[in-house]
């Protein structure tokens, strides 16, 4: 026996494990921590592409989007027509859909409120006389702060479409000028204004004369010893830095407007004097204010007398003094001549009197 089920010590551990009372169960739990909430599934919609351009169902059919083939594209209930970006949308125009509804664009803009940023209007071009739906687009563009992109077939305006979208996360480096961070940049930007004139030799004037104030009042002869400067590039240079910041030709034009005037009424007042006085110059014509006259034959006050008062005409001092005036050679100044004021009591003549009536004037006057 002790041989077939081992040693006693071994039939006592097993007697022990068999008359062992069962351990009791753990109290139960309360009622508040029994009730286990789970979570209601929730259809959750689907998660938009940020690479793909939303279209909008009014597009379906749109030969645009078979134009549309580097980038994906879904439909999207969206309130412009494309999207194109987080704040860039798109609405596509047809000149001849305008032509017949040209409301439409109106409400559609109307629509978008100021959701996005850049609002563009996509136009396909294809009607012949289109100048004037363009013009009245155009004002509507400024008015309603959109941007007209024209187009003349699907191709293009898909490809526009593609553009927008792949330069949405774009850096502005590319389109962004840089701007000089330190003196020495500063100064070769500034040398290098002028044409012919690169970094290479802004450096090296700058390295002979020691300062700009210096390189600007150098002389010709001395910019010419500097290695790689031409005639040209000190011909440059010398006209860049001494020109004068104000055009030439403005100036010429300004100071012939000015000295104008004065010209033409000391030449004028010059010819009547000389024209009353027989000396060779003709009155300026005159039209006959009281209207056309008639093809008939010549009216007795439009005859020319056998005798005329100016035969025995003779001229007084002031007269004379034009008359010398007229025949002395002329003497070129720069400023205008002085004319000398009439006497306060002598009325002017009047322009359109004849020369009879202005002798019998003058004899009135010397009585």
């Amino acid at each position: 026996m002790p041989d077939e089920y081992g040693d006693e010590s071994d039939l006592f551990e097993i007697a022990d494990r068999t008359t062992a009372p069962n351990p009791r169960p753990p109290p139960p739990a309360p009622d508040n921590a029994r009730k286990v909430v789970q979570p209601t599934p929730q259809a959750l919609p689907a998660r938009k592409s940020a690479s793909s351009i939303l279209v909008s169902p009014r597009q379906k059919g749109n030969p645009i989007l078979n134009s549309i083939k580097s980038l994906p594209w879904e439909y999207s209930d969206i309130p412009a027509d494309f999207v194109l970006g987080q704040t860039t949308c798109a609405l596509f125009l047809s000149l001849k859909y305008h032509r017949l509804h040209p409301e439409y664009i109106y409400s559609r803009i109307r629509q978008l409120g100021q959701k996005y940023l850049l609002r563009v209007v996509l136009v396909m071009v294809d009607i012949e006389n289109h100048q004037d739906p363009l013009k009245e687009l155009s004002k509507t563009s400024l008015i309603n702060n959109v941007t007209l992109i024209l187009t003349w077939s699907a191709n293009e305006a898909g490809r526009y479409l593609e553009l927008f979208k792949s330069c949405e996360n774009a850096a502005p480096t590319g389109i962004k000028a840089q701007k000089a961070a330190t003196f020495a940049d500063n100064l070769v930007e500034f040398i290098t204004v002028p044409r012919s004139i690169n970094k290479t030799d802004a450096v090296g004037l700058v390295s002979n004369f020691g300062s700009v104030r210096t390189s600007v009042n150098a002389r010709p002869e001395d910019l010419s010893h500097i290695a790689g400067w031409g005639d040209k590039k000190v011909k440059m240079w010398c006209q860049s830095v001494r020109e004068p910041f104000r055009v030439t030709k403005a100036k010429r034009r300004v100071g012939r407007e000015d000295s104008r005037p004065a010209q033409n009424n000391n030449i004028e007042q010059d010819s009547r004097v000389a024209a009353r006085l027989g000396i060779g110059a003709s009155l300026p014509f005159v039209e006959n204010p009281a209207g056309p006259s008639t093809s008939g034959g010549v009216s007795d006050a439009d005859r020319r007398p056998d005798v005329r008062l100016a035969d025995d005409y003779e001229p007084g001092a002031d007269e004379e003094e034009a008359m010398a005036e007229a025949f002395a050679p002329p003497v070129r100044t720069s400023a205008a001549p002085k004319q000398a004021p009439p006497p306060a009591n002598k009325p002017q003549p009047e322009e359109n009197l004849s020369e009879g009536m202005m002798a019998a004037l003058a004899r009135l006057r010397q009585t």
